[in-house]
């Protein structure tokens, strides 16, 4: 079983979304980016030499670091608003 199975992704595209057909806006990525992000910190709390998936943890926290980047740059009050809802720090 893989570590995305783990996360019900249907609730946060809903959540998240533009519209009715919308899963790959910027804001969808970032939601379940910050999904994978918690599910695999919870993870190396307990693995702490799992440097495999601390390497991957990395990648997505970037990804997302550059997705946030972009709302940002494009809509401010998107951005801030999505920091609220996430509960992330910047």
């Amino acid at each position: 079983m893989s570590k995305t199975s783990k996360i019900d992704k249907q609730p946060i595209i809903e959540k998240f979304r533009q519209s009715d057909n919308d899963t790959g806006s910027s804001e969808v990525q970032i939601a379940l980016l910050s999904a994978r992000i918690n599910l695999l910190t919870d993870h190396l709390r307990v693995h702490r030499k799992d440097y495999h998936s601390r390497r991957g943890l990395i990648a997505l926290a970037s990804r997302r670091r550059k997705l946030l980047d972009y709302v940002k740059r494009h809509d401010l009050a998107k951005y801030k608003q999505l920091l609220i809802d996430l509960k992330l720090r910047r």
